[in-house]
């Protein structure tokens, strides 16, 4: 059997979100089933890191789409044309665009509607776009895989789509997230916080990332506490950060709050393994990959009581309204002064390890592919 998949978040050295979900389930799924072949469709050069086993052909179709005049052009025409040339027995797509014009049955990985509830960050056209075409996508796929129930529930709430017709696949971590011994955190609290203890945040700062309450939950704890706690913020500026640079500037403790940019993978799993606490109280999440990455790590997780995080957080983090600047330092000085508290959450987090697997999601993605297939 041909699959093909729409691979082009497949990008070197900026796997994020979807990215990072397309690598990991292609990877595995590719590897597990030589018995079957795969296409892939890039907007952009092919990178050979992306060609996981012998029965993957990778194939760079025109224009790289990264504008809704250029999206309708790739999935309605490049890849409507390359779907009749090779004719697949399915077409997976991994962020949820799918191709209108083609027979070929089809399953889209849906990550959230953010763009419905949140969409400050986008501009006319995109907004134009999505809110034409994703209720199509959503009724053109044979199946929809989600990466939550909470995103599955949105799915069908906004569109009208039966329940039967979603199937779930979560998020995980990558093998890198993993517990560190004691010398490798000195080594890194020295790197980056000149050997404090720190809380860390990761994710692209933008609005949704509630980046501003965060600074002054954090400027607020530092003003009640009288520990050396610093906060460590890992990840790019991504769009709108006016706001973000206005509220750092206007901190009493700026010099306590280190950005560090984007770093590599390897960095990235060492800083968040060395960390006190990870902070992540976005305003909506389809699933929030961060949170799972830290309990990877035993790290505690002070997170957002809306949208998917109370479902991936379980019992394991501190659950906070993300509008509340006290309601997020409050939870910082619980953690701090209570190490009993701390180490629950860190054992809580232990215990839902199990449900995030990347093999697990990768069965679970097969499975859907071959229902839309049989049906």
């Amino acid at each position: 059997m041909l699959i093909a998949v729409n691979t082009r978040f497949l990008i070197h050295d900026k796997l994020e979100g979807i990215g990072r979900f397309s690598y990991e389930i292609l990877s595995r799924i590719t590897r597990s089933h030589p018995e079957h072949q795969f296409i892939f469709f890039f907007d952009r050069a092919v990178e050979k890191e992306f060609i996981f086993n012998d029965n993957v052909t990778a194939i760079e179709l025109f224009p790289p789409a990264r504008h809704p005049f250029l999206f309708y052009w790739w999935f309605e025409f490049s890849i409507s044309s390359a779907l009749k040339k090779y004719k697949p027995a399915i077409f997976l797509s991994t962020d949820g665009f799918l191709c209108l014009d083609t027979k070929v049955p089809s399953v889209a990985v849906f990550h959230d509607l953010a763009f419905i509830h949140f969409p400050e960050g986008l501009s006319f056209f995109e907004k134009k776009y999505y809110h034409y075409f994703f209720p199509r996508f959503a009724k053109k796929a044979k199946r929809i895989i989600a990466v939550s129930n909470y995103t599955k529930t949105d799915i069908i709430n906004q569109y009208a789509i039966d329940t039967n017709k979603i199937d779930v696949a979560y998020n995980a971590p990558a093998k890198g997230f993993m517990p560190v011994d004691e010398n490798t955190k000195k080594t890194f609290k020295l790197k980056y916080t000149n050997g404090s203890e720190y809380f860390i945040y990761v994710g692209a700062l933008q609005p949704r990332k509630n980046i501003e309450t965060l600074l002054k939950a954090f400027d607020e704890f530092k003003k009640t506490s009288s520990s050396n706690h610093k906060l460590v913020i890992v990840g790019r500026m991504a769009w709108q950060t006016d706001d973000i640079e206005d509220t750092f500037e206007n901190l009493k403790f700026k010099n306590e709050v280190i950005f560090t940019g984007r770093i590599s993978d390897d960095e990235l799993n060492k800083v968040m393994a060395s960390a006190f606490c990870l902070v992540y109280i976005p305003f909506f999440e389809g699933f929030g990959l961060p949170i799972v990455e830290a309990m990877a790590c035993d790290i505690p997780v002070i997170t957002s009581n809306i949208t998917s995080m109370p479902e991936v957080a379980g019992d394991a983090a501190i659950l906070v309204d993300p509008h509340s600047v006290d309601d997020t330092k409050n939870a910082m000085i619980s953690i701090v002064n209570d190490e009993q508290l701390r180490l629950k959450l860190i054992e809580g987090s232990r215990n839902r390890k199990s449900f995030f697997d990347w093999n697990k999601s990768a069965d679970d993605v097969w499975k859907s592919l071959m229902n839309a297939v049989k049906k």
